[in-house]
């Protein structure tokens, strides 16, 4: 039996001209996650994160906090999709200061429908199901490294766990997009292969935020 625990970054810097950069809040959600794990018992014999700054700091924190002394194992089939170049940035992220928070969420779930629909395929750098098969081959990847046994932590984003959950429940594109909006700020995500196969255990598991709301975010 073997076990991935898919682990969305902390908060990033939405908005910001910088994105991939870990806020406060962020950090001390990264920190008290590794508290949790640890707490319940977690020691990995993998732990492995995508290659984007975020998914680093996040790394990072969690690690400490847990106390854990695995070497980290980067693998970018884990990164987001690109926010600023796939999703065309003009759009998303123009910095218009005075946009309501609102109006750039709208705008934003709007252009993830456009990308995700497989209509425009041939515009995008990466199309959706390029994006699709790379998440698939590191979650292949995770489990070929764990062998039989052993537990793996994953530092991803919310993209590749909610495609993970999406393709495990069979609820395809319309599933994703659902999952994609309510991933939290690391919250963990529970995936198992065994001799049934690869199935879903849990989804968007932030047990260690609910002690102080504060803590919660979805961007």
């Amino acid at each position: 039996m073997s076990l991935v625990l898919l682990v969305r970054h902390g908060q990033a810097s939405w908005g910001a001209a910088d994105y991939d950069v870990l806020s406060d809040l962020g950090r001390r959600q990264s920190a008290a996650l590794g508290t949790s794990l640890a707490g319940r018992g977690v020691t990995p014999d993998l732990v492995v994160r995508g290659s984007l700054r975020r998914h680093r700091e996040t790394t990072d924190a969690a690690v400490e906090a847990a106390g854990w002394g695995n070497g980290v194992v980067e693998d970018a089939g884990w990164d987001e999709f690109d926010h600023l170049g796939t999703l065309d940035g003009s759009v998303l992220f123009d910095h218009r200061d005075h946009e309501p928070y609102d109006e750039r969420v709208r705008r934003f779930h709007a252009t993830i429908e456009r990308w995700s629909s497989g209509e425009h395929d041939p515009e995008y750098r990466e199309s959706f199901p390029a994006f699709q098969a790379r998440v698939l081959g590191a979650l292949d990847r995770t489990f070929e490294r764990l062998g039989e046994k052993g537990t793996a932590v994953v530092f991803t984003s919310g993209g590749p766990v909610s495609w993970v959950a999406a393709t495990l429940v069979d609820g395809g594109v319309p599933a994703w997009r659902r999952l994609s909006r309510v991933v939290v700020n690391s919250s963990v995500t529970k995936v198992h292969s065994g001799r049934w196969g690869t199935n879903l255990v849990s989804f968007n598991d932030h047990a260690h935020l609910e002690a102080d709301r504060d803590l919660l975010s979805y961007r």
